[in-house]
C-alpha cells in the first residue's frame, strides 16, 4: 500500500456531541480512521470513548454532528445501516451462541438457505455451503479449529473470540471495531486474538481497538486515540511515545503537542 493509500481516511468523524439528560458524554468529538491501520481507542473510564465508537457503530445516534465514510457523509440509525456501509464490529460478551455449532455462528443473522425446492418453499438453510464458506474463513486468518461442525461451547474463551472476529472479517467490507477483545482472557489466548487483529490489518481492512490493556495496545497500535473529557485529547504513535507518556495524557498529567492534539498525526 502507498503512503498515499495508507493516508486515505476510511471513517471520521467531526464535533459529535451525545448527551444523556444532564449528561454530556461526548462533547465536540472528532475521529479519524485511516486505510490499512490499526487505530486503538483509549480513555479512562467515562471519557466517553463507548459513546464514541457507538455512534460509529450505528448502535446510538449522536444530537449533532457529522459522520462521513470516504468522504462522503453518512446517517447511521442503526447497527443495520452500519453493516450496510461494511462497518462490523466485534463486542466484548462476543455474541456468540454457545449451543450452535461454527458455521452456524459464523452466518448468524445472515443464515444461508438452499437455492432448490426445500430452501424456496420451507426455508431451508444449505448447512454444507456455509460450513464450506466458514472453513475458508477460518483457514484465511489461520485459526487453527478441528471443524466447523462442532458448537462452539467446546471452544476456549480465546477460541470462542476467534469465531466472532472471523464472522466480522468475513462480512466486513470497510471497518472492524473490536470492543476490548482481550478483556477476559489469559495471555495465551490474548496473543492468538491480537495476531488475528494483525492478519485482518494485513488484508487491507482498517481495525478500531478499543482496550484498557496498554501492552496489548502497544503491540498491535499503528496509531493511538486518547479520548478525554468526552473529546480527542490527541493522537501519537506508540513508536514516538512511551506506554506511561500515553496514560499520562489519558489523565491529564500530560500536555500533547500541537501535532497530537489536532489530530494530524
Amino acid at each position: 500500500m502507498t503512503t498515499e493509500a495508507k493516508n486515505k481516511i476510511v471513517l471520521e468523524a467531526r464535533n459529535l456531541v451525545k448527551k444523556y439528560g444532564h449528561v454530556t458524554a461526548i462533547n465536540g468529538a472528532d475521529f479519524e480512521l485511516r486505510a490499512g491501520e490499526v487505530l486503538a481507542v483509549i480513555g479512562d473510564n467515562g471519557a466517553g470513548k463507548s459513546t464514541l465508537i457507538k455512534v460509529l457503530s450505528g448502535a446510538i445516534q449522536a444530537d449533532s454532528g457529522e459522520v462521513f465514510m470516504d468522504g462522503q457523509a453518512v446517517h447511521f440509525r442503526n447497527t443495520l445501516d452500519a453493516r450496510a456501509h461494511g462497518i462490523e464490529t466485534v463486542y466484548q460478551d462476543l455474541a456468540v451462541i454457545p449451543a450452535l455449532d461454527i458455521a452456524s455462528n459464523v452466518f448468524l443473522g445472515r443464515e444461508l438457505r438452499r437455492r432448490d425446492f426445500f430452501g424456496r418453499f420451507f426455508r431451508r438453510l444449505d448447512q454444507k455451503e456455509m460450513q464450506r464458506q466458514a472453513s475458508h474463513h477460518l483457514a484465511e486468518l489461520k485459526i487453527g479449529i478441528g471443524s466447523v461442525k462442532q458448537s462452539v461451547e467446546t471452544l476456549s474463551g480465546g477460541q470462542r473470540q476467534g469465531v466472532a472476529v472471523v464472522r466480522a472479517a468475513a462480512f466486513g467490507k470497510r471497518v472492524i471495531i473490536m470492543d476490548e477483545p482481550t478483556a477476559a482472557l489469559g495471555v495465551k489466548e490474548s496473543s492468538m486474538v491480537i495476531d488475528l487483529i494483525r492478519k485482518i490489518r494485513d488484508k487491507g481492512l482498517p481495525v478500531i481497538l478499543i482496550s484498557h490493556n496498554m501492552p496489548n495496545v502497544f503491540e498491535v497500535a499503528d496509531r493511538i486515540h486518547v479520548h478525554r473529557l468526552g473529546k480527542r485529547a490527541a493522537v501519537v504513535r506508540p513508536t514516538d511515545r512511551s506506554m506511561s507518556e500515553v496514560v499520562a495524557l489519558m489523565t491529564g498529567a500530560e500536555t500533547p503537542t500541537p501535532s497530537e492534539a489536532s489530530g494530524g498525526y
